[in-house]
């Protein structure tokens, strides 16, 4: 896709233009000053952004991360002597380590318990370096941290420590682009708003988190090491909790997910105090009700307002990338599965061979979904065996199933709404692969509108696209003829045969007898969790068990 840049970067750059030049004919030493804060908080902030505007994670421990960098350089330079720029490397790794250190454990709660779980860690380090003794300077803190210094000028203050600073910020964003970019941006969406859909495409969730902690973790210490050589000293107030709730404000009002935003908002945002100083007792009131007013006007903060008004401009299609689809028999023996003493599925056998579709059938509560549940992991097993080819993938995360070769539909198709067509079909493959599958489907035309558009036929091509794109082995569709008009199943059927074609093994779940019979090789009856029969669709429609079960049911209707 052709790269440049849209509309909205343009206009952040110029307004971040306009207001460094105001700095530089208006500005004095304490104006200075405030625009080096806005560039720290501007830094932890887009940190802050990667957790919980990519992710939807509440990390609470951002402003600890902040303060822990400036106490990890404090300690460097102030007790072992070091270069004050050594000493903002030791803690942007050290706020590194410290974040990929709870991304496994805390990242794999819930949004609310990561939030509560994170807490209690910015508690722990606050009493720590209130406790700390000599290290720490207790709560008096640490004096006497050494300026930074380049090619012999000293940073203390004024336009060089302002410089330093919005450097600070060039290299955040810089670096957030670079691990949220290009098909990153889909993937770190669909695993916040779909996390069953993310595992079932092959998004190695975990993957994303120890990646965007870290940096989120070094991006916040960075910040405040900078601050601490700054100021030249620094204190338990750099982790108190306020610091923190500003860095949230900012990523709120900004734009959840924008490091753009998270500047804009962070020069809103921090002088606003300053602002409003000279209010006295009513300054809090006033800034408060600004904010209020900000988030009344802009619900999708800054960035979505400037966003709304200049609308990103539409890439070009990038080249086909044909699709690839594995050969590999998928193999499920004795498939049995139990929900409080009730039995939802019982000694289910299934081989799935290269370039079949299996029908799946069976009336309501029968156990269907539940099977689909078990093979591709989303519900573990009571009993069984599941084989793809020669591996073996019982017990195995629905990641690494899908990693292994399977990949599903789902009968509600949930899309992030931020994404457009080929964004979105390209959550678990490359952009080439996603234009390939749009091409199979015939939403090629479709690919820059936002998924939101999509008609309900299209959105359940669109999830079958997203799925094909994978170049799975396995397919497993769950009622993708439901709500279609008679024109869209002739055009499903067309997709599924030239699928069948390629190799791939599909099952489909389907309560639409005509179009199921009339595609698949092989169906197989579900009656109360158990199968009832099994064999070709003439066999299966003349059977009595499943006449009386299901079939008849529905002539009778």
């Amino acid at each position: 896709m052709t790269k440049h840049l849209q509309p909205a970067s343009v206009a952040y750059i110029l307004g971040l233009l306009c207001a460094a030049g105001g700095m530089l004919v208006f500005g004095d030493g304490y104006a200075w000053r405030i625009a080096a804060l806005v560039g720290l908080y501007a830094a932890a902030s887009i940190g802050f952004q990667l957790i919980f505007g990519r992710l939807g994670l509440l990390m609470l421990a951002q402003g600890a991360l902040f303060g822990l960098g400036a106490y990890a350089t404090a300690m460097i330079t102030a007790h072992l002597g070091l270069d004050p720029w050594f000493g903002v490397a030791g803690a942007i790794g050290l706020g590194a380590m410290v974040a990929l250190a709870i991304a496994g454990p805390v990242a794999r709660l819930e949004s609310h318990y990561v939030a509560l779980a994170t807490l209690a860690l910015a508690q722990l380090v606050l009493l720590t370096a209130t406790h700390g003794g000599e290290w720490t300077g207790g709560s008096n803190g640490l004096y006497g941290i050494p300026p930074l210094s380049f090619a012999g000028i000293v940073i203390v203050e004024g336009p060089a420590l302002a410089l330093v600073s919005w450097c600070g910020v060039l290299l955040s964003l810089v670096v957030a682009a670079a691990v949220t970019g290009g098909s990153a941006r889909a993937r770190h969406a669909t695993i916040r708003e779909a996390p069953l859909v993310a595992a079932a495409l092959g998004i190695d969730a975990a993957r994303a988190r120890l990646i965007l902690f870290p940096v989120a973790g070094a991006l916040a210490a960075l910040a405040g090491a900078l601050q601490a050589h700054g100021l030249g000293v620094v204190s338990p107030a750099v982790l108190r909790f306020d610091v923190m709730i500003t860095v949230l404000a900012i990523a709120v009002i900004g734009g959840r997910g924008s490091p753009w935003g998270a500047v804009a908002a962070a020069c809103l945002l921090v002088p606003l105090p300053e602002v409003f100083r000279e209010l006295e007792s009513y300054s809090l009131g006033a800034s408060g009700a600004v904010l209020l007013g900000v988030l009344v006007a802009c619900p999708g903060g800054v960035d979505g307002l400037i966003r709304r008004a200049l609308p990103d401009r539409t890439d070009t299609l990038p080249p086909v990338q044909p699709l690839r689809f594995g050969t590999e028999t998928l193999l499920a023996e004795h498939l049995g599965k139990s929900f409080g003493g009730n039995r939802a599925l019982a000694d289910l056998s299934l081989c799935l061979e290269p370039g079949s579709i299996t029908g799946l059938i069976g009336p309501n509560g029968s156990g269907k979904t539940t099977a689909l549940n078990l093979i591709s992991g989303i519900v573990g097993a009571d009993t069984g065996h599941l084989r793809i080819g020669d591996r073996d993938l019982s017990g195995l995360l629905p990641v690494r199933r899908a990693q292994a070769g399977l990949a599903r539909g789902f009968q509600h198709s949930v899309f992030p709404s931020e994404l457009t067509v080929l964004q979105a079909v390209s959550a678990g493959a490359t952009l080439g692969q996603g234009r390939a599958a749009l091409d199979l489907v015939g939403l090629t035309a479709r690919h820059d509108v936002p998924v939101g558009s999509l008609g309900a036929g299209e959105t359940r091509l669109l999830d079958l696209a997203r799925a094909v794109a994978t170049q799975p082995s396995v397919l497993l569709l769950d009622e993708p003829a439901a709500g279609l008009t008679a024109s869209e199943r002739a055009r499903l059927s067309g997709v599924l045969e030239t699928l069948r074609r390629a190799g791939l093994a599909i099952l489909i779940v389907e309560h639409r007898m005509d179009f199921l019979m009339a595609i698949s090789d092989r169906v197989v009856c579900l009656v109360a969790g158990e199968t009832a029969a099994s064999g070709t669709p003439d066999q299966v429609r003349a059977d009595p068990r499943v006449r009386a079960a299901y079939l008849g049911r529905e002539a009778a209707t």
